[in-house]
C-alpha cells in the first residue's frame, strides 16, 4: 500500500459525470460551440475555464474572453444543479473505510481531493456524504492552482502536502487527462474507468494500472496491504 492517496473527485468520489457531460454539452450548444458529451470525458480534469477556452478556440479560433468565461461557467453550474448533481460512486465509501482502517508504518494513509473543479454545490456536499474524511488542507482544488491538469501542477501540489517521497502516493483517476497529469508529476497512477471511455484511453497516458470499477480498485487495495 501506499501512505497518501490523490482522489479525483468528479468520476471517482462521485457520479457526476454523466450529468457534468450534459450540462456542458447543453450550454455549449446554446453558445454555437462544438462540445460533445464524448469531449466532455476527454477533457475531464481541466478547469471549467480551460474546458471553455479551448471549447472557443476550436470554434472561432480565438481565446476565450472574461465574460465568456464568466457567462459560459456559471450558465453550466446552473444546469448541472438543475440535475440533481451528484450522488457518491458506487463502491468509493468501502475503498474510503478500508484506507480509513489501514495502517503503513503505523500510520494511517492520508486521503486527498485533487480536483479541476471549482463547482461549489460539489464542495458543500462533501462532509454530508463523506462525514469527517476530508479536509481543505488536504484538497487541490481549481481555486489552488495556476495551471489546470493536465499541467502536473495540481498533483505536485498534493505531493507537496504530503511531505512524501513519490514512491509512497497513489493517484486514482477516471480521466486521461487527469492520468497525464499524475504521471508528468512523476507519481503512481490508477486508471478507474468508471465512464464511457475505452481502458486503452487510460493506458495510453500511462496508467500503471487500469481497473473497471470502485470494487476492483478495493480488492486491489486489500491484496496489496
Amino acid at each position: 500500500m501506499h501512505k497518501a492517496y490523490f482522489f479525483d473527485m468528479d468520476g471517482v468520489l462521485f457520479d457526476s459525470m454523466p450529468n457534468h457531460a450534459a450540462a456542458w454539452e447543453q450550454v455549449m450548444s446554446a453558445h454555437g460551440l462544438r462540445f460533445t458529451a464524448r469531449d466532455c470525458y476527454l477533457q475531464e480534469g481541466r478547469t471549467g475555464q480551460d474546458v471553455i477556452n479551448e471549447a472557443i478556440l476550436h470554434t472561432h479560433h480565438r481565446p476565450a474572453t472574461e465574460d465568456e468565461i464568466h457567462t459560459i461557467y456559471r450558465e453550466k453550474s446552473d444546469a448541472f444543479h438543475a440535475r440533481g448533481g451528484a450522488l457518491p460512486m458506487r463502491g468509493i465509501h468501502d475503498v474510503l473505510h478500508f484506507l480509513r482502517n489501514s495502517s503503513v508504518d503505523g500510520l494511517t494513509p492520508q486521503i486527498w481531493i485533487v480536483t479541476g473543479s471549482g463547482q461549489q454545490t460539489l464542495f458543500d456536499t462533501l462532509e454530508q456524504h463523506f462525514p469527517g474524511v476530508f479536509t481543505r488542507a488536504h484538497m487541490v482544488t481549481a481555486f489552488d492552482v495556476t495551471h489546470g491538469k493536465p499541467d502536473p501542477e495540481p498533483y505536485l501540489r498534493a505531493w507537496q502536502g504530503s511531505r512524501l517521497p513519490k514512491a509512497d502516493c497513489c493517484v486514482i483517476e477516471n480521466a486521461p487527462l487527469g492520468i497525464r497529469a499524475a504521471k508528468a508529476a512523476g507519481l503512481y497512477a490508477i486508471g478507474v474507468n468508471t465512464g464511457p471511455l475505452l481502458p486503452e484511453d487510460l493506458a495510453r497516458e500511462g496508467a500503471d494500472l487500469v481497473l473497471p470499477d470502485m470494487p476492483a480498485l478495493l480488492h486491489h487495495l486489500r491484496q496489496s496491504a
